[in-house]
Formats: C-alpha cells, structure tokens, sequence
C-alpha cells in the first residue's frame, strides 16, 4: 500500500492551498486567510503546471510570490507538495534551494513537511530528495520538520538548536540516514518518528543502528518515539523491551507495522511497556484472542492504547525469513512502495 490521501491539517492548523489572488478558484477565501497567514498551514503546490514555469520564474519565482503576498515573517506553518518536473520525478534539489532563497523572508516559519505526495502524484519509493541538510540550516527557528520519501535522502547537517519534532516518512529507511540522524546534536528533540519500511525500497536499519538511541546514548530528551510501518515490528518489540530508553518514554508508536501475538506477548511480559502514556499498534497482526488480552491489560494499566486494524495474512502473499528470529512472515506493513 502506499500514501493515498492529501495533508489536511499539519502543526495543529488546517492546511490551506496557496494560489496567486488572481488565480485563485476562491478569490474570496484566499483573502480572508491572507487577512491571518498564521491561522493555516501553507500548501505550497502547483498541480495546474502554471506556477511554476520558467516563464513565470520556476519554483523560486513562485515561492517568492507566495512571501510577498502573505506578509512571510507571519507564516510559521509549510506544506511543499507537488512542483511538476521537481519534486514529482525524485529531482527535489530545485524545490529545496528555491526554499533555502526564501528563509531570509520567512523568519516565522516554525514547521515546516517537506512532499506531501500521494501514489498519483509519485510513489513514495519514486522520490529521491538528495541532501535536504541546508533546509534545517537555512531556518534555525525551526521546531517540526516532516519528510516524505527516504529513498536517497540525506540530513548532512551537524544538528539543530530548536528541532522539537523530526520525522522521516517512507517506505523504507536506510541505514546511512538513520547514522546521520543519530550523528546530529539536537538538544530541543522530543519526538523522532521513523518509519522503517521494507529491505526491498531500501528499509535496511535494524536495531544494531540505532543501538546508540535505544541506549539512552543519544537524544536523550525524546519522549515520544515512533518505530512505526516496520517489516519486523516483533523484533523492534524485543529490543525495546531491554532498552533503557523505553524508561523514559511516554509515547511509544509501533503501528502500520507486522506485530504478532510473539511480540505482543513481549509487550504483556515487559512491566516497563505498561508505565506508557500512549501506545499505538494499530495496522497489526496479532490474533483475535491477543488482541483482546494486549488492550485489557493496558487499558487496566492507565495506557490509552490503540489496536485497531487487525490484519489478516493472504495466503498468497510472499513469505520471507527474519534471519534474527527465525520465524516465516506474510505479513506486509502499510506503506511500502
């Protein structure tokens, strides 16, 4: 499966579509939300191809409109989507440079996603961003930062002062940027979501990568972890069941993922999993009877806990091997291509 579906609220704001007064199919509404540009997140896309060509000045001559008709220093919430012959085709360079020329004018921005993309306008394991290191350098005011689309990406930058909220979207992770997202000093970070996706679209980080995190080695303000749409959810279960990160954890997000009643029954036999605020593992495997016990026995225990989306094997489906464990899956988690 893959992302379906537009963003339509990010940062706490609902997401408003940006267009050029004159261009705009609610000349109106474009008006009124101008009157407040930081009561919306700002959809930044250009689905008509009109905005963005080089006639009109390319992504950077758009971008620069947009600043100039919403007071920029105002705005504190980005959404980028779609920019034909950009960041549709795993080209994101120009998208990112033209955002980088514009920060001086955007001193507000305080979140910001970067390609809100669905199947129909590029398939997730399509996009291939490059380094988008100079965007978190380029607005060191920033707070949340959003990425879809991990195939290729790269965060070469030593850290962030402000980074309260990271999270990598995709439909699989790479070792290498899961390293570079350790390597970075982010002393501000609460929350890091990673989705770990699949090793055939690249999803090869394993526990051994991000041993330093579990650890408490590293970013040791997060409070809310996501380890979300994984091939082997099980295996992330038992590592974090012995990590002394799982101490300090308030919120804890396994879902989109391939949990079975093995790893459920590691959640049920680790005390520390039931000192949680909130634990998602919806989008999972687990039987009927399991899932039943794994939301008594965390409801009983004050945890809001989310098990929905039971899923059932195809048996049709591919089986493969965990080398680690040993166990035969059929079992897909919800975002791969």
């Amino acid at each position: 499966m893959t992302f379906n579906s537009h963003l339509t609220e990010f940062a706490g704001l609902p997401v408003f579509e940006y267009r050029p007064t004159r261009r705009a199919d609610d000349p109106l509404a474009t008006l009124a939300a101008l009157r407040d540009p930081g009561a919306f997140a700002w959809l930044l896309r250009d689905s008509r191809g009109t905005e963005t060509e080089e006639a009109s000045g390319g992504v950077e001559g758009y971008f620069g409109r947009f600043a100039a008709e919403t007071a920029a220093g105002t705005v504190t919430a980005l959404v980028v989507g779609y920019l034909p012959e950009t960041i549709s085709t795993g080209h994101s360079q120009p998208v990112r440079d033209a955002l980088v020329a514009c920060a001086p004018r955007l001193t507000g921005l305080r979140s910001l996603f970067f390609a809100d993309l669905t199947y129909e306008d590029c398939e997730v394991s399509w996009m291939n961003h490059g380094d988008l290191g100079p965007l978190l350098a380029a607005f060191p005011g920033l707070e949340r930062f959003a990425v879809r689309g991990t195939g290729g990406l790269g965060l070469s930058v030593d850290g962030h002062p402000a980074l309260r909220s990271l999270t990598l979207q995709g439909g699989g992770l790479p070792a290498d940027l899961a390293r570079q997202v350790l390597a970075g000093d982010y002393p501000a970070l609460e929350h890091l979501e990673l989705w770990l996706g699949v090793e055939n679209y690249g999803g090869d980080t394993s526990p051994d990568h991000l041993a330093p995190l579990l650890n408490g080695e590293v970013h040791t303000g997060v409070r809310s972890l996501g380890l979300r749409n994984a091939q082997y959810t099980d295996r992330w279960v038992r590592a974090l069941a012995d990590a002394p990160v799982l101490g300090r954890l308030e919120d804890l997000d396994l879902s989109m993922g391939t949990l079975t009643d093995q790893g459920a029954q590691v959640l049920l036999d680790t005390p520390g999993f039931r000192e949680l605020r909130r634990l998602d593992l919806h989008h999972h495997y687990m039987s009927e009877d399991m899932e039943k016990r794994v939301l008594e026995a965390f409801t009983a225990a004050g945890v809001a806990i989310d098990v929905s989306q039971r899923e059932e094997p195809d048996d049709d489906d591919e089986e493969w091997e965990d080398d680690e464990d040993g166990w035969t899956y059929r079992y897909y988690p919800s975002v791969t291509e």
